[in-house]
């Protein structure tokens, strides 16, 4: 082994997935009860706070690969939660909405999120929570 690579314990990857598992392991539970996934979750998150939209936004929004969202698209129409129509300027285009029962599944596990978000919130700290969502933030926006 070299001296030169990082413990794991200070490997900013390997801390960036105990910190994801932390965190989405609650939610996890919360969605399988839902029967939605974690990324049909995201896509309806996004569309609820967003408005109506071309997937390559709700993509780009929902950290999905453009190909994985295709799919993802597929099973949220069949189970009623989205629906897509031909955009208005352009027919080769699409515009993906919520529907009310995409709706009802957020509002019904709402205060499950709620909870689970001040969970973390308290054990952290509220400045360290800021901190961290900030530094978080920063490293997203790094150019590469």
């Amino acid at each position: 082994m070299t001296s030169d690579l990082p413990k794991t314990s200070r490997s900013l990857p390997i801390a960036l997935l105990r910190a994801r598992e932390r965190v989405m392991g609650p939610i996890r539970n919360m969605l399988a009860d839902a029967g939605v996934t974690e990324q049909q979750w995201r896509v309806l998150r996004v569309l609820k706070e967003d408005g109506p939209q071309e997937p390559t936004h709700i993509a780009d929004r929902a950290c999905l690969l453009l190909p994985s969202l295709t799919r993802i698209l597929q099973k949220l129409e069949a189970k009623g939660l989205i629906r897509r129509r031909a955009h208005p300027e352009d027919k080769r285009r699409q515009i993906v909405d919520i529907t009310a029962k995409g709706e009802k599944i957020i509002q019904d596990n709402m205060q499950v999120t709620l909870h689970l978000a001040e969970d973390i919130k308290t054990k952290l700290g509220p400045d360290r929570h800021e901190e961290l969502l900030d530094l978080l933030n920063a490293l997203n926006n790094l150019k590469t």
